[in-house]
């Protein structure tokens, strides 16, 4: 029971993580609607947020990286694979994002060299990231259904019982056929 409440607990936290960096994650893409600095000072959390993910999930890294050649489930090969290219790939959009920084380094009294190949690296990082980051999404929807059903969807609802979705075009179907 106590592994229960602690597996519970942990599903909580990925959870809300996940979702903050989601949502971080979609401000950052659109600078032109939420602005350069903010662009750049969310881009530079986001930085912090992974890292606090991958440390989440660090026993699955390790455990996944040590058998990776061995046998593990498909599903678990591919999404360590995708999950290498992302986390590559993310580095690659803050290191060039912060080398043509024009507020956040600035800022911290911090300057770099303009001109260079880190602008057209940063777009075309940031638009590789944009399809990891749904390919990643798809693979872990199950999981976000999941939880999201049972930690938010749940709760809210005041111990009424929310009809799942098939249950909800059931008895519309009966409705209709009545």
């Amino acid at each position: 029971m106590k592994q229960d409440k602690k597996h519970h607990s942990q599903t909580k936290i990925n959870l809300a993580v996940d979702m903050g960096i989601f949502l971080g994650f979609l401000i950052a893409e659109a600078p032109h609607f939420s602005g350069i600095a903010v662009h750049e000072w969310l881009s530079i959390a986001f930085g912090a947020a992974i890292i606090a993910h991958l440390l989440l999930h660090w026993q699955w890294i390790v455990e996944v990286t040590r058998r990776f050649f061995g046998h593990i489930p498909s599903q678990s090969r591919l999404n360590y694979i995708l999950n290498t290219v992302l986390f590559i790939d993310m580095t690659l959009v803050i290191y060039s994002g912060l080398m043509i920084s024009r507020v956040a380094l600035p800022a911290l009294g911090l300057s770099v060299a303009e001109g260079g190949a880190w602008r057209g690296i940063h777009d075309i990082t940031a638009n590789i990231a944009l399809v990891l980051v749904g390919l990643h999404v798809a693979l872990h929807w199950s999981w976000i259904v999941n939880a999201v059903k049972r930690y938010v969807i749940q709760p809210l609802s005041f111990g009424h019982r929310v009809a799942q979705p098939d249950q909800a075009t059931n008895l519309t179907q009966k409705e209709v056929s009545q």
